[in-house]
């Protein structure tokens, strides 16, 4: 689409496609909504809409994506991309930026479909999207949180470098849970071989880094 080039972005690594999602892969995202995300009993997200019925999580998986699209700005922006894997959509991997061209500091938050879980595919689509903040998007920081028991998104997030940076307290579903805080430095963050960006250019003027 020439009026919204995101269509066109992805990032490559040696097993995963991060595509920004067609309608056919917001479906495909819905589909691994209803078969579920994590463990019974397990809440990783502040709001919990994976407690919902297989139904409303296929719906809300899609009106969160049909929200971004429409509320981007330069100034506050937020890029939801559709993970494939061996030809199947198996979750979806965000980054985002509040006044990215003077903070030049991004937020990263995803999800993976339950039976993908425990082949290493979160840890390769988080550093795929650190790829396009420090090599294309020219970041010097990025951050993620995650709550203190949810060990799979921690585990991820000191394997590939990043630092801890304090704690928050939320309400979950009526009690007090802590998440943890961590940031990557630009200097701290290593390459991997084998990750490539395509078609970021045209884009980096809805991200705030050139002329409209």
């Amino acid at each position: 689409m020439r009026h919204w080039p995101l269509t066109e972005l992805s990032i490559t690594t040696p097993r995963l496609v991060l595509r920004y999602p067609s309608l056919d892969d917001l479906d495909a995202l819905g589909d691994r909504a209803t078969e579920g995300i994590h463990e019974e009993g397990e809440m990783p997200f502040l709001v919990p809409w994976s407690a919902a019925d297989p139904g409303e999580r296929a719906r809300s998986t899609l009106q969160y994506h049909f929200r971004t699209w429409g509320a981007l700005t330069a100034n506050d922006w937020s890029v939801e991309f559709a993970v494939v894997f061996e030809g199947q959509v198996v979750g979806t991997q965000g980054i985002m930026g509040t006044d990215f061209a003077v903070t030049r500091e991004v937020k990263t938050g995803s999800w993976l479909g339950r039976r993908f879980h425990g082949q290493g595919i979160g840890t390769e689509m988080r550093r795929a999207v650190l790829h396009l903040a420090f090599a294309g998007l020219e970041a010097r920081y990025a951050v993620s949180e995650a709550f203190e028991d949810n060990h799979s998104s921690l585990a991820v997030t000191r394997k590939v470098g990043y630092q801890e940076d304090g704690i928050t307290m939320h309400d979950r579903q009526g009690k007090p849970v802590a998440t943890r805080r961590f940031r990557m430095a630009r200097e701290d963050w290593k390459e991997q071989p084998g990750f490539e960006i395509h078609n970021l250019g045209p884009c980096l003027p809805l991200l705030g880094l050139g002329p409209a």
